[in-house]
């Protein structure tokens, strides 16, 4: 469909550019006042829990069923993409998802959120957004791939590779994940421009599906299909940020740049601009420890919250499904740690300071 579009010179991939540009841009301008975030909705103030789970269930709802009818209109196929492989890396998927789930705990806020807060004048968010990167680009194609190697070498074949082979198929399974959780979403008491927000929120992952999978798509020239992620789109942000001269520019640095962009104009027009920055030594070792942790889980696992779960489960890959219930585990064992350690008095941020204790957020 790429030749109809009359784009001139540009090339798919430079047009896939701007395409991530939008997308980052409309979801930081919503994530950022809406605080969409994993993070809160499982390990959260369990005031926010509940509200902060059904905003994020709510977009994956409209994420599902606009991925799933698109690739029942035939626009895109998931055939041969890494969340749909049959050979399951269970040892990376598990273990990379506890890793992140973890570490998103010890820094208040999964990758994503710790995106857009960085965007906000939260320097905790912008530590914590290189270290991610680094550890991330390490474990993709350094000092760390050999790790990567071994437990993604350790495979299982369960026979299906995507919810659509089981009985009643992709219809069927989209709607079993889609109603509850929009459902959910429903009686979770948000308030209705909220909902809207993450109604395009969720919307987004099918348009940027279908950007890359359809729109863009060009048999002389193709790239690849892709959605909003951000483990391997950060990793490839900080290379090209160091190197820029030796590599173009990808769509997933465009989703990073678009969603800074966003995030900043919106706590701009909302007020909520503010330099924040570490409170003690021993929290800024707790920030760089999950950080650390989530750049090398995100890339085990396939993704992050976002990569893996809003992207990925609308795929029905059972890889993304198994990796995102591995991060919520690994963050609420992590959160009951941390409530329990906080209960005894210990302080787990090294500090008795209840302010060392709160959200990134």
């Amino acid at each position: 469909m790429f030749e109809q579009l009359g784009l001139g010179d540009i090339t798919p991939r430079e047009a896939s550019v701007w395409l991530a540009l939008a997308v980052g841009l409309l979801f930081g301008l919503l994530a950022e006042p809406t605080r969409f975030c994993f993070r809160r909705a499982v390990a959260g103030p369990r005031t926010e829990r509940r509200s902060a789970g059904g905003l994020w269930l709510w977009a994956l709802g409209f994420a599902i069923l606009g991925t799933q009818g698109a690739v029942m209109a035939g626009l895109i196929d998931f055939g041969g993409h890494r969340y749909t492989n049959t050979a399951l890396p269970i040892l990376a998927l598990v273990f990379g998802g506890l890793a992140f789930g973890i570490g998103m705990v010890l820094t208040r806020g999964c990758i994503t959120r710790l995106t857009i807060l960085s965007a906000t004048g939260n320097l905790r968010a912008l530590v914590v957004m290189v270290v991610f990167a680094i550890v991330a680009h390490a474990t993709l194609k350094g000092v760390l791939a050999p790790l990567r190697l071994a437990l993604g070498s350790v495979t299982v074949e369960p026979g299906i590779s995507t919810l659509s082979d089981l009985p009643g198929g992709a219809l069927v399974w989209s709607l079993l994940i889609a109603v509850p959780a929009l459902a959910y979403g429903i009686t979770a008491r948000i308030k209705p421009i909220t909902l809207i927000a993450g109604a395009i929120i969720g919307l987004l992952i099918p348009a940027a599906w279908v950007g890359t999978g359809y729109v863009l798509l060009d048999e002389f020239d193709p790239i690849a299909l892709e959605s909003l992620a951000f483990t391997a789109p950060m990793a490839d942000s900080l290379f090209y940020v160091i190197a820029s001269t030796a590599v173009s520019p990808s769509f997933g640095g465009g989703v990073v740049a678009g969603v800074l962009v966003g995030a900043l104009v919106a706590s701009l027009i909302g007020r909520r601009f503010a330099w924040q920055s570490f409170d003690s030594p021993t929290q800024m070792g707790r920030y760089l420890t999950g950080g650390a942790l989530m750049g090398a889980g995100g890339v085990l696992a396939g993704g992050c919250t976002i990569g893996a779960g809003l992207s990925g489960v609308p795929t029905l890959g059972l890889a993304a499904i198994i990796a995102i219930l591995s991060i919520a585990a690994g963050g609420a064992i992590a959160a009951r740690f941390v409530d329990r350690t906080s209960a005894l008095g210990s302080g787990y941020a090294g500090s008795s300071d209840t302010q060392s204790l709160q959200p990134a957020e």
